[in-house]
């Protein structure tokens, strides 16, 4: 795809999330992670990260989920990825979509398993200053479901 921003929106949109929904992204984070889903139609909901690993904070996810959010999309940061165990257990529990943005975390791992193989999509930037960069720009959204491949 043509960056890291598009990856994102595409992938939100390709999950069915639209307009009225709410998408939970961290405080820290480039601004493209909210530009995505305003440009799915949905609205960003800003929460704190963990103090320690600066990734967004689950506790702070689970208590900002309302009857119109339909996902997650944690940052993995600094080459760290965000708790995912805890993530996976909110979006199961809530009945939610995650969209894990994975632009400065390529190859990290959770219990075995690759940072953007954790949620439902993956969301790759290869910009020139990231971990996997390109001449120039590009993306990719990696997922292990062959409907939502199609639906990208």
């Amino acid at each position: 795809m043509a960056n890291g921003t598009v990856t994102m929106e595409v992938a939100l949109k390709a999950l069915g999330i639209g307009w009225g929904d709410e998408v939970i992204i961290p405080a820290l984070t480039f601004a493209a992670t909210g530009y995505a889903p305003i440009a799915a139609g949905a609205l960003p909901i800003v929460v704190d990260v963990e103090p320690e690993a600066w990734t967004i904070d689950p506790k702070a996810v689970e208590a900002a989920i309302t009857p119109r959010t339909k996902a997650i999309m944690p940052v993995h940061l600094y080459g760290e990825p965000a708790d995912m165990v805890a993530i996976a257990a909110l979006a199961r529990k809530h009945g939610l979509k995650v969209v894990e943005d994975v632009a400065q975390a390529q190859g990290s791992k959770v219990r075995g398993r690759r940072a953007g193989a954790l949620g439902d999509a993956g969301a790759h930037s290869f910009f020139p200053t990231k971990n996997i960069g390109a001449f120039g720009d590009g993306g990719a959204v990696t997922t292990d479901d062959d409907k939502l491949a199609d639906r990208l």
